[in-house]
């Protein structure tokens, strides 16, 4: 049984709500989203988020949970193809997903320097890396599609 100090603890359940809430928003988004792709990359990612919070879930309870296996690159779950075309409502979602995976990301890394144990340290450092693969993942997407210009 691992011990938390009361700030570990205080910041794991901070994520433990960012977690939730982005499990929420993607499973929104899935639904709301209007390219099929688009559908189906907040899918992916609504289930990666529950992973999280599993294993968020898991440390709050004492456990550490085992480091997991290193995934695909969600960012090649779609079609890379240059020129579709996008509605509004899907840019919307995408800017406020990618919005949300920058905040999020930001958040375990104060988390990740607060913690004592190694072993949590090197899970929430790949629950971070997942984050940040997630935000690179939309701006692909954005990019592919025309909703994001890089000047």
């Amino acid at each position: 049984m691992m011990f938390l100090n009361q700030k570990e603890r205080l910041l794991l359940q901070d994520q433990k709500s960012h977690e939730e809430a982005c499990i929420q928003k993607y499973q929104e988004f899935a639904n709301r989203a209007q390219d099929p792709q688009l559908k189906q990359l907040f899918s992916t990612y609504a289930s990666k988020e529950q992973e999280h919070l599993n294993t968020i879930n898991q440390i709050l309870s004492g456990q550490i949970p085992a480091l997991p296996q290193q995934g695909q690159q969600q960012q090649n779950l779609f079609n890379q193809g240059q020129g579709s075309t996008y509605n509004e409502n899907d840019a919307k979602l995408c800017q406020d997903a990618l919005m949300t995976e920058k905040y999020v990301s930001s958040t375990y890394n104060t988390t990740i320097f607060e913690c004592t144990n190694t072993n949590v340290r090197q899970i929430l450092n790949h629950i971070q890396k997942e984050e940040q693969e997630h935000g690179e993942g939309i701006f692909n997407y954005m990019k592919n599609t025309g909703m994001y210009t890089l000047q």
